[in-house]
């Protein structure tokens, strides 16, 4: 599959310089960081949330997990829960399911970037399919994800 052309619109209008690297078939976050040898914080993960205003991504890095209520409180929103798959799958049709691009704003989604992410001095993003990843500058990655809100909404997740 290529890039979905609402996502390399965008990038286009963004003026975004990428590269676009391949992988072996994944499914979630940390299979991809495995397939394509990559540290998990340096892959921006996109987890999409909802409440009764509408949906919104998070975009965080993969070895982390997304807080909802302190996202909620970030947004001066009451309080967010996960979208299911099915919503999701209808927000971004023209992406394989699961593999969401961090860039809700070309789906006209709000989108809010942790902190963390962008620490590192290279990011990498979903290519809408399970075997692309998009690689960015730091740079180039803040300069993409401009529109979007900024804050701390994420931790370590909870092993069992």
């Amino acid at each position: 599959m290529s890039i979905p052309s609402r996502l390399s619109s965008y990038l286009e209008q963004r003026g975004a310089r990428y590269e676009v690297c391949t992988h072996e078939l994944s499914h979630s976050s940390a299979e991809t960081a495995r397939a394509a040898q990559l540290p998990p914080h340096q892959i921006a993960k996109s987890v999409i949330l909802e409440d009764s205003t509408g949906c919104v991504m998070a975009v965080l890095p993969a070895d982390k997990a997304v807080v909802p209520r302190e996202l909620a409180e970030l947004l001066g929103r009451k309080s967010l829960h996960l979208a299911d798959e099915e919503r999701v799958a209808r927000l971004l049709a023209d992406c394989d399911r699961g593999a969401v691009p961090p860039v809700g704003m070309a789906w006209g989604i709000e989108t809010v970037v942790d902190d963390e992410l962008v620490k590192n001095e290279v990011v990498y993003c979903e290519a809408g399919d399970h075997e692309h990843l998009l690689r960015l500058s730091r740079d180039q990655f803040e300069r993409l994800m401009r529109d979007a809100r900024r804050g701390h909404f994420c931790r370590a997740p909870m092993m069992h």
